[in-house]
Order: C-alpha cells, then structure tokens, then sequence
C-alpha cells in the first residue's frame, strides 16, 4: 500500500472546492453561529499535545451551556468526568483546538478552529454554574475561523433516523466491555452500578 506524502498528489486526485465552501469561512461569530452554539447541547473537542498524540472528547450539557463572551471568544465549562484531563493538559502543550458543535436532529454542524487557555475564574465559573454547582475550570476559546459544515455526513450515515439505530442490547454494557479489558476484581454489573451511581450523583 503506497501512502501519499505530497500537497500536490493528494491536490490531484480531488477537483477544486467550490467558490462557497471557501467563502464561508468567517473569522468572528455571525448571528447565525451565535444561534447554532445558543441550542447546541453537544460538541466535539479535538486538542493535540504537539508531539503528534491527539484526542477527540466529547461535551455535553443543556442547550447553550457554551457560552459566547464576545464575537471571537466562548467559554466552554469542564464538568465533572474521569479526571483523565486530556483535553485540558493537551491545551497546555499546545492551545490549538478544533470544535465541532451539534443540534440533535438537524445535518448541518457548525465548525470553529481556534486557540484555548484555561481558567479558575471566579465570576466565570459563578456564570456558567448549574444549579448552583460550578465548573473545575473553563475552557476559553479564541476564534480563528468558524463555518457551517454541510449535511451529507449525517445524511449518509442516518444518523438521527431511529429507525436505523442498533438495538441497544447488541452491544455490551460499558461494565462488560471494561471487565473484558482490564483486569480487576469487580463484576461487570457491579462496575455497571457504579458508572450508574456516579451518573446519578456527579453529573454537574
């Protein structure tokens, strides 16, 4: 199998994109992407430690839980989760990011690439808490370019069509595909329990 390496090769292979693709990208938050991130509920986070180990994690919270500053900055809140901090320590490494924000339902998504800092904040983390639980710490986000992205992604894939979902059930509990994974002492349903209680308990 031959890999390409080269601009110019990979260039060769695809026409040119349109006059539109090109122009969408803005440098700043028009009303339109103030509005997608206002009732967006889930976003994508890809970070990389600059030393070519990257990562994609996902956030969610209720609608517009991102939050806009200004036309070129969002602030997004860390709730709790594994403490893993790859994101986090990624951004220390190397403050470049790319977002990817969705609306349940709806094909298109909206794209932001920009740089990120960290923040404790006081009267940020005071703005952006939830039921008077507040965020660790905040990601801030300067705009470099933000664009929609068309729907044929979600288009071929069906995503949010029901009728194409897998059932459930034929794919194992998150506790049975850890106990195949690691070794420790816990049974796949008791390991099921906790993740349950922790979603009960820890959310925000």
């Amino acid at each position: 199998m031959e890999f390409l390496t080269d601009r110019d090769a990979l260039r060769s292979l695809y026409r040119e994109p349109h006059e539109r693709a090109v122009q969408k990208e803005l440098a700043v938050l028009d009303r339109h992407a103030r509005a997608f991130i206002a009732k967006s509920p889930f976003l994508l986070i890809g970070s990389s430690d600059g030393q070519g180990h990257s990562d994609v994690t996902p956030r969610g919270d209720r609608p517009g839980f991102v939050d806009v500053l200004d036309d070129r900055t969002i602030a997004i809140p860390d709730r709790p989760g594994n403490n893993r901090l790859d994101t986090l320590e990624n951004v220390l490494a190397n403050p470049a990011v790319g977002l990817l924000f969705l609306i349940p339902n709806m094909n298109e998504t909206l794209r932001l690439n920009g740089s990120a800092r960290i923040t404790a904040d006081a009267d940020l983390r005071g703005r952006l808490a939830v039921d008077g639980k507040q965020p660790t710490t905040v990601l801030v986000v300067t705009i470099q370019s933000v664009y929609m992205h068309c729907a044929k992604a979600f288009l071929r894939s069906n995503l949010w069509a029901p009728e194409s979902w897998p059932a459930r059930s034929d794919m194992p509990t998150l506790g049975e595909i850890l106990k195949d994974q690691i070794a420790f002492a816990a049974t796949a349903a008791e390991t099921d329990d906790v993740l349950a209680d922790a979603y009960a308990k820890t959310m925000w």
